[in-house]
């Protein structure tokens, strides 16, 4: 069974399907918590493009000529000749969510249910000397598995800062396109974007143009806006081979790694990006109509509210003076919590597990004589580097994680003497 139905759980399914059609791919079931499968949904704006290249799909840099990759889903739908045209490897976002969509609703065999919210994971039939899960829904019904597989994906981070500040004045980046509309045009006239990346970025600029009567200010703790580190040295470091050389190397040198990889991810913006927020400003300048500001080198020390208006602290990191930034709304382009996720962590200590771990296959350190088995997906950049997040090892990282549950199938192992009528194979919930 798995839990999440975004590029993970849809790359583990395609791998199942074409890597363990007769062994796996029937009793094999995938859970997600949202009505449909949408990638990044709350940054799904028309015109934002991937930083990826559409070669690392969900299968193509392991079978290059599997019927689910994203050239056959162009094709599929008719827009092979005009993505060729357009000359570029990173396909728009919504291309990407497009082909998600549709390999989900291509497998002829591993199963996805919608609208399933997993709330909870504990072991099953330990007496008997063996080990299950019995994964527990929110709508009151639950699964008994023996493998499970999460890539539910990281909590968004939400300062302790904020937290005064009411739902409706403070949108997270991953709930801004389904949000801003929510925003009245006319008393929305004073936006704060907390971040300095790409996702505050895309934010700033979407606000810009759908408020065109507001002051958009941009909040940074950086120095100023930066263009990812995207050298063809450096995206050597992304390719699936350098996860064995990231994972044997010694403490000091995975975080000098992680260090300096950084802004090959979460702290930089595209060239096109800063090009136009740049030329914007320009323009601003130039006509008297200045609208976006960049407060770089503070820290936000305090969000309260007077009365309808969000009220913001700065200290500024040069001089430490203390300023004030008011404003309607305030939306958060604050990254994910590195943690790992609430589910992953009760699980563990309901098996009980003081540290999580996972060996060089994904897979979860559990006692010796629980039989069950547990992959991550997406949360151990701190052992496999910081492409496990990404698109680039979906393909490869699921032909890892098949072939180990291939293996466990064969070895030997005690009988569960507590028989339940479902009892899928694999387990994914939640998409981004």
């Amino acid at each position: 069974m798995a839990i999440g139905g975004g590029p993970s759980g849809l790359a583990l399914a395609v791998a199942v399907e074409e890597l363990a059609k007769s062994e796996l791919a029937k009793d094999t079931l995938i859970v997600e918590q949202q009505d449909d499968v949408v990638w990044q949904r709350g940054m799904l704006i028309p015109w934002t493009q991937s930083q990826v290249s559409f070669l690392k799909d969900l299968v193509t840099l392991r079978n290059p000529r599997s019927a689910f990759s994203f050239i056959n889903y162009l094709h599929s739908v008719g827009r092979l000749d005009q993505f060729i045209n357009l000359g570029s490897f990173t396909p728009y976002r919504m291309e990407i969510s497009g082909y998600l969509g549709w390999v989900s609703k291509s497998l002829p065999n591993v199963r996805i249910d919608y609208g399933r919210r997993c709330v909870s994971v504990r072991p099953f039939g330990i007496a008997d000397g063996a080990g299950e899960w019995l994964v527990q829904m929110a709508d009151g019904s639950a699964v008994v598995c023996r493998h499970l597989v999460i890539a539910a994906g990281r909590d968004p981070y939400i300062p302790d800062t904020f937290a005064a500040i009411p739902r409706e004045l403070m949108i997270h980046s991953t709930e801004f396109a389904a949000r801003i509309s929510e925003l009245d045009p006319e008393r929305t006239r004073r936006i704060v974007v907390v971040g300095g990346a790409q996702s505050a970025a895309e934010m700033l600029w979407t606000a810009h143009q759908a408020f065109p009567k507001a002051h958009c200010a941009m909040v940074m703790r950086s120095i100023g806006l930066n263009a990812y580190e995207a050298s063809k040295f450096t995206n050597e470091l992304f390719y699936p081979s350098f996860v064995d050389e990231f994972h044997s190397a010694l403490p000091e040198a995975r975080a000098q790694l992680l260090r300096e990889m950084h802004r090959t991810n979460y702290a930089g913006l595209t060239p096109d990006m800063l090009d136009t927020l740049y030329r914007q400003m320009y323009i601003e300048r130039l006509t008297g109509t200045e609208r976006i500001e960049m407060i770089p080198m503070v820290d936000v020390a305090g969000a309260e509210m007077d009365g309808r208006e969000v009220v913001l602290t700065l200290v500024d990191r040069k001089s430490g003076r203390r300023s004030q930034q008011r404003c309607d709304v305030v939306l958060l382009g604050t990254g994910f919590t590195k943690r790992m996720p609430k589910i992953v962590e009760e699980m563990a200590s309901a098996v009980g597990i003081d540290e999580i771990t996972v060996n060089r296959g994904y897979r979860m350190s559990l006692p010796p004589s629980f039989s069950g088995t547990c992959h991550l997906q997406g949360v151990n950049e701190a052992t496999h580097g910081i492409a496990d997040s990404l698109l680039s090892l979906l393909a490869a990282r699921a032909e890892e994680i098949v072939t180990d549950l291939l293996a466990d199938r064969k070895a030997p192992r005690p009988l569960v003497g507590t028989e339940t009528a479902t009892r899928p194979l694999a387990a994914t919930q939640g998409a981004q």
